[in-house]
């Protein structure tokens, strides 16, 4: 599919990186439609004894008795497992190379050291729960979900979890030349969905592209003229550093600030409160109708920092600044 080998990729679900996988794994489907999913907390794979286990047996048969009961164990886990209908098995501890066989000659999809997050966000999206037994698998202990598929988006592959039942999510996979592109990008899209949450949360909003400094600014400078003294003074300059948000906007976006500012100013004076920058046009537009909105808590929060902040650099009333201790005058030039 010619999506996958986008930069990034969006699922209605669950989604995260394949983990290490034992020999045997090509074997297994990599696609299920409405599969049964069983997540564990249990290690899948015979492990050498520890260096100071001792045990002490008279003959050879007794030593087969003791491997024999090793191998019995692990496939009695196993049958119980596969005889619980599920298709595909999730374990934060790992499956070894004889599980992950015996999955995939009973077409059954497993993966091992699955971490804690990912599998958490498994269960929550898909239902069921982590067990640490499999004695007494019942149905309500597995997860559903639509479609299972693992799938290769660029040089990584991905198992995705599509039309989970329970899930109010969904996963974003972003792809991109270096790390520090990835974290700016994520930075920004939480930034982006906490103003969503922000929005929904508190359903006042304001027009953005700088339209609320402006009129903020239009009616403190109004203000400003009704007051005699020396608080005109600040309220103008308050009034005036309001501006600087619709500049720096213009100033990003490679316009010319002045004639922006001006045109704000003009339509601002004649009641029309919520024009501000327009990107597209590189203009002015009513911000309000095209749906350029932010969250009126922002704006107030916003505010309320600035001015804690003026206020902190203002009650600063000197600044002691200790000189280098290594520090040597310049000598005189010879002859003065």
């Amino acid at each position: 599919k010619q999506w996958y080998q986008r930069r990034v990729a969006i699922t209605a679900g669950v989604a995260f990186k394949k983990t290490f996988s034992y020999a045997g794994f090509e074997m297994q489907p990599k696609t299920y439609d409405k599969p049964g999913i069983l997540c564990l907390n249990i290690e899948l794979e015979l492990k050498s004894e520890r260096d100071n286990a001792e045990c002490r047996i008279d003959n050879v048969e007794e030593y087969q008795k003791i491997v024999d009961a090793e191998w019995s164990i692990l496939y009695d886990k196993l049958d119980k497992m596969v005889q619980s209908g599920a298709k595909i098995i999730l374990s934060k501890l790992p499956i070894g190379d004889v599980a992950t066989q015996y999955f995939a000659d009973r077409d059954v999809f497993c993966a091992g050291r699955v971490t804690q997050e990912d599998l958490n966000r498994t269960v929550k999206a898909c239902g069921g729960t982590i067990l640490t037994t499999v004695n007494d698998i019942k149905p309500c202990d597995m997860g559903q979900c639509d479609n299972f598929e693992e799938v290769q988006i660029g040089n990584e592959r991905f198992n995705m979890f599509k039309g989970c039942p329970k899930a109010k999510t969904c996963t974003l996979i972003l792809r991109g030349g270096a790390e520090q592109f990835i974290d700016e990008t994520e930075r920004s899209l939480h930034d982006a969905i906490m103003i969503v949450r922000r929005a929904l949360k508190n359903d006042a909003v304001v027009a953005g592209g700088g339209a609320i400094e402006m009129e903020l600014s239009k009616e403190l400078r109004n203000y400003a003229k009704t007051i005699h003294g020396k608080e005109q003074i600040l309220i103008t300059a308050y009034a005036k550093a309001l501006e600087v948000i619709p500049r720096q906007l213009c100033d990003n976006a490679g316009f010319d600030a002045t004639t922006i500012l001006n045109k704000l100013r003009q339509k601002h004076a004649q009641g029309q409160k919520w024009m501000g920058m327009d990107i597209s046009s590189e203009d002015i537009a009513d911000n309000f109708e095209a749906c350029v909105w932010e969250p009126s808590i922002v704006k107030r929060n916003a505010l309320t920092a600035a001015c804690e902040a003026c206020c902190t650099i203002l009650s600063i009333d000197e600044t002691i600044k200790n000189p280098n201790s290594n520090y040597k005058p310049p000598k005189p030039m010879p002859g003065m």
